[in-house]
C-alpha cells in the first residue's frame, strides 16, 4: 500500500509502499551528481530509515539517463578550500557508512552510468542490479583526482588487481563485467530492470525481519575481524536470533511443513 513521497521537483524522492522505501535521485540532467544538497538529502533519508521500523527494504535508484556521476565538480571548483574538502569528502564517507550500518539491505537499481562517487555508492549498497548498458568507473585518475574514497568501498567488492586497474586508468568496465568482477549480482536487460529489481525485493521482504536484521549487522561487524573474533560474533548473533519468536515460528512451520507468519 502506497504511503509517502515527495514533490518531483525534489532533489531526492522517497516512496514507500509494502515495506519497501524507494529513494530516487532526482537531478536528470547533472546525472544525478552528488551535490551538497543531494548528499544531505540522501543522508537524512537513511537516518529516518534507520529509525522506522516498518521498512524492510530499500531500493535505491535514479532519475534520468544515469545512475549517478559523482560529485558535482562545478560546485567543487566553486568552493576552492581544504577545509570545504574535507568536510565534503567526510559528508560522502559517513553516507556511504550509513547505508551499511542499516539494519536492512539496500539495493541498487542502476541505469547508464555510475562513476566516481555514483560507483562508491553502487560498492556500498548490499546488493545492486544493473541494466546491460550500464557501465562503472572510478575514473578521478583521469582529470588529476585519485578516486580515493570511492577506493574504499570499491576494493571491498572486487579483488584488488580488479581494483587496482580500474582506478589507476580510469577505465569504464560494462555490466556484464561488473557481474562477473563481484561489483553488482547481476546485468539484465534495460527493459528487465524493475521486473528483477521486484523479484529480489520480493524475496527479501518474504523473510523473517528479525533474521534479517541480525543477518546485515553481524555480516558486516565479522568482516572486520580475525577469525576466532569473527565465529564468536557470530554464534552470539544465532544465539540471540535463536531465542526470538521469528525463529520458533520458522523451525516449527519448517518441521510442520506449513508456511510461517512471522511476529516482526
Amino acid at each position: 500500500m502506497y504511503q509517502y513521497s515527495q514533490p518531483s521537483d525534489a532533489t531526492l524522492i522517497r516512496e514507500d509502499r509494502d515495506g519497501v522505501a524507494t529513494l530516487r535521485m532526482n537531478r536528470p540532467l547533472q546525472m544525478n551528481a552528488l551535490s551538497e544538497n543531494a548528499l544531505d538529502a540522501l543522508q537524512t533519508a537513511f537516518d529516518a530509515i534507520a529509525i522506522d521500523s516498518s521498512v524492510r527494504c530499500v531500493v535505491l535508484c535514479a532519475a534520468g539517463k544515469a545512475f549517478c556521476a559523482g560529485h558535482d565538480l562545478r560546485e567543487m571548483r566553486s568552493n576552492y578550500h581544504l577545509t570545504y574538502y574535507q568536510a565534503l569528502f567526510a559528508r560522502c564517507s559517513r553516507l556511504m557508512m550509513s547505508i551499511q550500518a542499516l539494519p536492512i539491505p539496500v539495493i541498487a537499481r542502476v541505469q547508464g552510468i555510475a562513476t566516481a562517487a555514483g560507483c562508491q555508492l553502487v560498492a556500498s549498497c548490499d546488493l545492486a542490479i544493473a541494466s546491460e548498458s550500464a557501465r562503472f568507473a572510478v575514473s578521478g585518475i583521469n582529470v588529476g583526482l585519485f578516486c580515493a574514497t570511492p577506493a574504499v568501498a570499491l576494493s571491498r567488492n572486487i579483488s584488488t588487481k580488479r581494483a587496482f586497474d580500474m582506478l589507476f586508468t580510469g577505465r569504464f568496465i560494462d555490466a556484464a563485467t561488473a557481474a562477473d568482477w563481484g561489483l553488482i549480482n547481476e546485468a539484465v536487460p534495460e527493459d528487465a530492470l524493475d521486473e528483477a529489481v521486484a523479484r529480489k525485493v520480493a524475496v527479501i521482504v518474504s523473510k523473517s525481519p528479525t533474521a534479517v536484521r541480525y543477518g546485515k549487522m553481524m555480516f558486516y561487524k565479522q568482516r572486520q575481524m580475525a577469525l576466532g573474533d569473527a565465529y564468536d560474533c557470530a554464534s552470539e548473533v544465532m544465539a540471540r536470533n535463536i531465542m526470538e519468536p521469528d525463529a520458533a515460528e520458522g523451525i516449527d512451520a519448517f518441521l510442520d511443513k506449513r508456511q510461517a507468519v512471522w511476529h516482526s
